[in-house]
């Protein structure tokens, strides 16, 4: 499940309204709920969820910042566990992107990886992405190859043994080939 808005969910402690006043031609405006771009924004979005959901998480769900996933042994305590955290929105007057929502599903995309009930997987489409990349040019594209790669290390043994030659590219005087 994907939160609708979801930095829009969390009301902003008075105090801090003042700090994201703006004018406009007809007066002076500030938010009451949190924006996008705010420097704590995520970690206080991820620190609201985790209290919301605390006595759920690594039990019935697993949340980070807006998506969420509901998980169950079986079908029947899948739709229970569903009635619980259903309750629990609503209790906080949550709301779900119905559009980004998939249920009683086994396997689905969970930040960029395929879980399954036998474990976590790379998505098939990062390894196209990367298999399909052309050679580095330079020390940009060499730094993006690297942060894909660190994103699936966790799949790849001795990766950082394998990337070793790349250490080379990234001296100061060292032309890409």
């Amino acid at each position: 499940m994907d939160g609708s808005s979801g930095y829009n969910q969390i009301k902003m402690a008075p105090e801090d309204e003042k700090h994201t006043s703006f004018r406009t031609p007809i007066g002076i405006f500030c938010y009451t709920v949190m924006l996008f771009g705010l420097k704590n924004a995520g970690a206080t979005y991820q620190r609201a969820m985790t209290h919301i959901f605390d006595d759920l998480i690594h039990q019935k769900v697993e949340c980070y910042v807006d998506d969420l996933v509901v998980k169950s042994l079986g079908r029947n305590d899948h739709l229970k566990d569903h009635r619980i955290v259903f309750e629990r929105i609503r209790k906080f007057d949550l709301k779900m992107n119905p559009l980004k929502c998939a249920f009683g599903i086994s396997s689905g995309k969970f930040l960029g990886y395929l879980v399954r009930h036998r474990g976590i997987q790379i998505d098939p489409n990062k390894i196209k992405a990367i298999t399909e990349m052309p050679p580095p040019r330079n020390l940009r594209q060499l730094r993006s190859l690297q942060g894909q790669l660190a994103f699936i290390r966790r799949f790849i043994s001795n990766l950082s043994g394998r990337c070793q030659p790349f250490s080379k590219l990234k001296k100061k005087d060292v032309r890409f080939k």
